[in-house]
């Protein structure tokens, strides 16, 4: 009798843990874990670099064992060829592991043939507030088909935003009328997905004693490029590359009119080399580049003489243009730059090398101009033509010199400093120089002045 009161305390207790354990947390419900999901950050302008991370990103979650591969994508076109593009479509379709594309966060955009890649992806979701389109011609991958349905005249040559893209089933899985504002949402919405193993398991679900319902996701393994990848990257968009040209080619030149080759000339060099890698990667114009090029080197011919005169107005004509034209435009979206980076581009050019580059170089040849009256009448030569204006050499220091126009002093002639202007020496060479009204009434003598 004591043995069958024990069995059935025994047996009650069991239940009871059962009970306890099926109102218990989410994890507590599920003890066998979930695999991973990976998610790749794709941002910015698909470029070689981005289709290097997105292969590296499928074989890595395929090699660590993750369940899903989820692609959060912020992109408004891509500067690879139209090969490039089908081979990473194609990757995509035939990829090991669920591949999932989420066009977030809110803002978001996914334009031009980059957009296609919501035909071929497992699971596709979208933050409220962005937009797909603009996808173009549709791509011709091996074995795959881009179809968006009734959405395809819309999307090839438009956009639609999350509820239109709903209602036209543009996703390949149902989501809310709210969308998927996080990629948490994002990572819920794979949870029972048929996948080649199997239904995804992304989340586990139960009720706390209180009653509270509790909500558990799989582990997530976020990734994005590397520092050099990112880098190079960067450089290949639009505004960045834009900028580094300007401050490259600005500094080049303030390096020429300066001795020697200092940290100027290096982050010149740096940024030229920069550029053109940037400008190489985006559909660039070269006759665009040509231009600004042009412009300032225009800029520099009036640093030369230390005064904006006309090829200051020719170099700020062709900064414009050439800065307006650089880029050729992407179905949906034009790669030019920013207003507010072509003002700042423009006007930091005519800043430079209206204000700043002229008292840099009138400096380098002048010093404060007082306690240099002793330099009336030495002797110099001229480093270079003074005609009417130039450089003369006074002692061991070279100087902005200007003479008679009726007297030109070729490059290596002797001069002499005859008044001092400023930071700039008026000089005359030593014969033949031409004498204006002020010395023919000082050398009258006072018989010839009485008469």
């Amino acid at each position: 009798m004591r043995r069958l009161a024990i069995g059935l305390l025994g047996a009650a207790a069991i239940l009871l843990g059962a009970d306890a354990l099926g109102a218990g947390p989410a994890h507590a419900q599920d003890s066998a874990p979930m695999a991973p999901v990976d998610v790749l950050q794709v941002s910015g302008l698909i470029d070689p670099i981005q289709l290097e991370s997105i292969d590296a990103a499928i074989d890595r979650a395929a090699e660590q064992g993750a369940q899903a591969l989820v692609l959060q994508m912020n992109s408004r076109g891509a500067v690879v060829d139209r090969a490039a593009m089908e081979g990473l479509l194609t990757r995509v379709a035939d990829a090991p592991v669920p591949i999932a594309v989420w066009v977030g966060p809110s803002g978001a955009r996914l334009y031009g043939q980059p957009a296609q890649l919501l035909a071929v992806a497992d699971v596709t979701g979208m933050a409220p507030g962005a937009r797909v389109g603009h996808t173009g011609m549709p791509l011709t991958p091996n074995g795959v088909d881009i179809d968006f349905g009734e959405a395809a005249s819309v999307l090839r040559t438009g956009s639609l935003g999350l509820g239109d893209a709903r209602d036209m089933a543009v996703f390949k899985q149902r989501i809310s009328d709210e969308g998927i504002p996080t990629i948490v949402n994002m990572i819920y919405a794979l949870d029972g997905f048929e996948g080649p193993d199997g239904p995804l398991r992304t989340i586990v679900e139960g009720v706390d004693d209180d009653g509270t319902v509790q909500r558990e996701a799989t582990t997530v393994r976020f990734s994005k490029l590397s520092l050099v990848d990112q880098l190079f990257h960067t450089v290949a968009s639009p505004a960045v590359s834009y900028l580094l040209l300007l401050i490259g080619l600005a500094l080049l030149v303030f390096e020429f009119f300066t001795a020697g080759i200092g940290i100027a000339g290096v982050v010149g060099a740096v940024s030229v080399v920069l550029a053109a890698t940037g400008l190489a990667v985006l559909p660039s114009r070269g006759w665009a580049v040509g231009l600004i090029v042009a412009a300032v080197i225009a800029f520099a011919v009036d640093v030369q003489v230390g005064i904006p005169r006309f090829w200051t107005g020719v170099g700020a004509a062709l900064a414009v243009v050439g800065s307006l034209t650089l880029f050729e435009p992407l179905p949906g979206t034009t790669l030019r730059p920013p207003w507010l980076t072509l003002l700042a581009g423009i006007g930091g050019l005519l800043v430079v090398f209206v204000a700043g580059m002229p008292s840099m170089v009138r400096t380098r040849f002048a010093t404060p101009t007082i306690g240099r009256e002793w330099m009336i009448g030495a002797l110099g030569e001229a480093t270079e033509a003074v005609d009417p204006d130039g450089v003369v050499a006074v002692g061991e220091a070279r100087w902005r010199a200007r003479t008679n126009r009726a007297t030109p002093v070729p490059a290596g002639a002797p001069v002499r400093v005859v008044a001092i202007d400023g930071v700039t020496l008026e000089v005359e060479p030593l014969d033949g120089a031409a004498r204006d009204h002020r010395e023919h009434r000082s050398d009258r003598s006072p018989e010839s002045r009485d008469a």
